[in-house]
């Protein structure tokens, strides 16, 4: 992410100011949890495609900036959801809100910074940018939810974990890219070209998250993790698809009964890479990632395309 970097450094360093700014509160302990969470931030992907979708169409502007806010607001708010969902200890290496603090105050907290998205854009007549990211809330609960309820029977389908996918985890990317195209951008076509760009992006960075699963890299998350939450995942969905019945019918008992056994996940994580389940996603990764490539080249060639490029292709050849 190199060139990504360097093209919006100074864009970083405002939107990092204008981020901090954003999460401020008077109430000494949210202060103090604010300041945590700024503290641990991640790779901040998010941020940079709304900055580098809206530089592509011109002069970033402040109306950008509260965009790559609301972004990063909406995001943090449903990883702190999530670790209390999920009963998670970490986050990036350091210890979850929920951990810290406990589960109410880690709601309590994610609720906080959804409001405060809410009004950062409402305070500043962001109408459209707060339209775009409100229809992404909605997909990201859509999609977990109906992650839950199919994991229950195991019978999920390859068009069904396309459109989980593409609620829990594209559906930000690609209003991460409108709304900062929306900002820049004066054809409505563009930032809804924009928008089919992020999307296309999103569904290659999850199919490459769960293809980690079946990694034997340490990638910062524990392998065969899926397969102990019960979560159908592409590679898996196509093994099950297309091993022999037999196959199908011990890894179907593994995942209901046998999923903490680390000989047990071994046996599925092994099947999944006999029968083709790993090249298999592997290659609707890289559709993906190439549909959002050729979308990018109908604009024209600049630093910024090429610093989008990079970020596309970091998605799916990251180490974790």
């Amino acid at each position: 992410m190199d060139l990504a970097k360097r093209v919006i450094s100074s864009e970083l360093v405002q939107f990092e100011s204008h981020f901090r700014e954003a999460v401020k509160s008077r109430v000494a302990l949210l202060d103090r949890i604010m300041q945590y969470i700024v503290k641990r931030k991640g790779k901040q992907m998010r941020p940079m495609f709304v900055l580098l979708s809206a530089k592509l169409g011109g002069e970033i502007t402040e109306s950008t900036y509260r965009a790559a806010s609301l972004v990063e607001l909406l995001h943090t708010a449903t990883l702190v959801h999530d670790d209390v969902v999920d009963e998670s200890m970490e986050r990036r290496g350091m210890f979850s809100i929920n951990a810290l603090w406990k589960n109410k105050i880690a709601v309590l907290v994610g609720d906080y910074l959804l409001s405060k998205g809410l009004l950062l854009s409402l305070n500043n007549k962001d109408h459209e940018v707060l339209r775009i990211l409100s229809e992404a809330v909605r997909q990201m609960s859509e999609g977990e939810l109906l992650q839950i309820e199919k994991s229950r029977n195991l019978n999920l389908s390859e068009p069904v974990y396309y459109e989980i996918i593409n609620g829990k985890t594209a559906s930000l990317l690609s209003s991460s890219c409108a709304a900062g195209a929306s900002t820049t951008f004066e054809n409505p076509e563009d930032v809804e070209k924009m928008r089919i760009f992020g999307q296309k992006v999103g569904m290659a960075f999850q199919i490459k998250d769960d293809l980690f699963d079946y990694s034997s890299m340490d990638v910062g998350k524990p392998t065969g993790n899926d397969i102990k939450e019960k979560k159908l995942t592409l590679p898996l969905i196509y093994t099950l698809n297309n091993c022999p019945a037999d196959i199908r019918r011990k890894i179907i008992y593994i995942v209901k009964n046998e999923n903490t056994q680390k000989d047990k996940v071994a046996f599925i994580i092994e099947a999944v890479e006999k029968y083709g389940g790993i090249q298999y996603a592997t290659d609707k990764m890289n559709e993906f990632r190439d549909d959002a490539l050729t979308l990018l080249h109908q604009f024209p060639a600049s630093d910024v395309r090429a610093a989008l490029e990079e970020l596309v292709r970091y998605t799916t050849d990251r180490k974790y």
